[in-house]
């Protein structure tokens, strides 16, 4: 690969909170060194803590320097993919990180701005699951852990590139076998998820500007 080369790069976790298994990890094989839109996909396995997440992210992003990110993230207990707006420059966490680091009312950066918002073609990639079947949503909380912290690090890390890549962030359902582990919680299959972004990918790319449609909620 040749640093001219257009690439996009996907992001991963390793499994937390006591899981075998976690679903933004196991998207990514399928997808590592593929081409899609003109663009090679190169994917990146992050560590599920506040520290190491964000600077094993810095490293993939000065090594590759994508045109794209994409961020994958598990959260359990939602039944569709969920396409994140906003990053917050807040940590609050409910469970250590696999570090067993544990902040909570801190800052992602400090010194950084309150939020980011994603630059993606979010509702243009809503469109299109939505289009397929898939079920999807626009999110308006990554919640205050891991996810978010990467989250807001890659939006404040693309900000200081030249020129930024356009970024954003994919909640994930458990898995149809973790799911097996909560009684009553929602779950996808993978193949189901792999569907789906491979989907958001291709409309990302092919989309510059987003549509103009609503896709806000009330509360």
């Amino acid at each position: 690969m040749t640093r001219s080369e257009p690439t996009l790069l996907l992001t991963g976790f390793e499994p937390f909170g006591g899981e075998l298994d976690n679903p933004a990890m196991a998207l990514l094989p399928h997808f590592s060194q593929r081409r899609i839109g003109g663009h090679r996909v190169e994917t990146e396995l992050l560590p599920v803590s506040f520290a190491g997440g964000a600077a094993s992210l810095a490293a993939a992003l000065q090594r590759i320097s994508p045109r794209l990110v994409l961020g994958i993230g598990q959260a359990g207990g939602r039944s569709r993919l969920s396409l994140e707006r906003v990053a917050l420059n807040l940590i609050d966490a409910r469970i250590p990180d696999n570090e067993g680091v544990q902040p909570f009312d801190a800052p992602v950066i400090a010194g950084a701005p309150l939020a980011y918002l994603s630059n993606l073609p979010l509702k243009a990639m809503l469109a299109a699951l939505q289009l397929q079947g898939i079920p999807a949503e626009l999110s308006l909380s990554a919640g205050s852990y891991v996810c978010n912290a990467v989250f807001f690090a890659l939006c404040h890390q693309a900000a200081a590139l030249a020129p930024p890549p356009r970024v954003g962030f994919l909640h994930v359902p458990y898995l149809p076998s973790q799911a097996a582990h909560h009684p009553g919680a929602p779950s996808m299959a993978l193949e189901t998820m792999r569907t789906g972004l491979e989907t958001l990918l291709h409309t990302a790319l092919a989309t510059p500007v987003d549509i103009v449609a609503t896709g806000g909620t009330i509360c």
